[in-house]
């Protein structure tokens, strides 16, 4: 049998997952969990094949989780299963030590197939996801933003005008414009908009 641990702060997303895994001859649904923290005191405690590890909880996020269960003593196998398909996210995810990373709406064989790839070892990722991971991965490594540049973008984010970014943070508007520029460099991009939707989807900005 293929010990399971559900770890999902929403009950009836964990009782769809039970019902859907229960099915399956080999599989079983050993434990619940409703927090990363959680999750990982379950682990530790089971020790189940795989965990089916939400990325964003009240609590203690999925990737704080996973990273905690990797360095405990368990040869767990964590797949994230979330709604969120950011680069960030994904690449946070996979750093961290997740050996899968799917959708929620990822179709019900699938998940099934990919809980049963994780206990041998494998690793699993949504198409999109992969397409995603291969393209960040392709990308010159970057600079990240620094605090004061990502204080700019979020007032860029909100629709501010250059003059009145300088006046919330008190800063000239020339040095805004520079900030600006070091920001599209950093992002490889060559306007606001996409400095923006470059920066949410890098993680960087939320």
């Amino acid at each position: 049998m293929i010990r399971i641990v559900l770890c999902d702060d929403h009950p009836v997303v964990r009782a769809g997952f039970r019902a859907l895994l229960e099915n399956e001859p080999d599989l079983e649904v050993v434990a619940e969990a409703a927090s990363g923290p959680e999750g990982v005191a379950v682990v530790a405690e089971l020790r189940p094949d795989v965990v089916l590890m939400d990325l964003r909880m009240p609590g203690g996020d999925g990737v704080d989780a996973t990273r905690a269960i990797g360095a405990g003593p368990s040869r767990t196998a964590v797949v994230i299963v979330t709604t969120y398909e950011t680069d960030g996210d994904i690449v946070r995810a996979v750093e961290a030590g997740a050996l899968g990373y799917l959708l929620k709406d990822t179709p019900a064989e699938e998940l099934v197939r990919a809980v049963r790839a994780a206990a041998r070892g494998e690793t699993i990722l949504s198409p999109s996801v992969a397409a995603r991971l291969v393209r960040t991965v392709r990308q010159p490594h970057r600079a990240p933003l620094s605090p004061r540049e990502k204080s700019v973008l979020r007032l860029v984010a909100d629709g501010r005008t250059n003059g009145e970014i300088g006046l919330d943070l008190f800063i000239t508007e020339a040095t805004v414009k520079t900030h600006l520029l070091r920001i599209f460099t950093k992002l490889g991009v060559s306007d606001r908009t996409a400095a923006v939707t470059t920066a949410i989807d890098r993680g960087e900005l939320t």
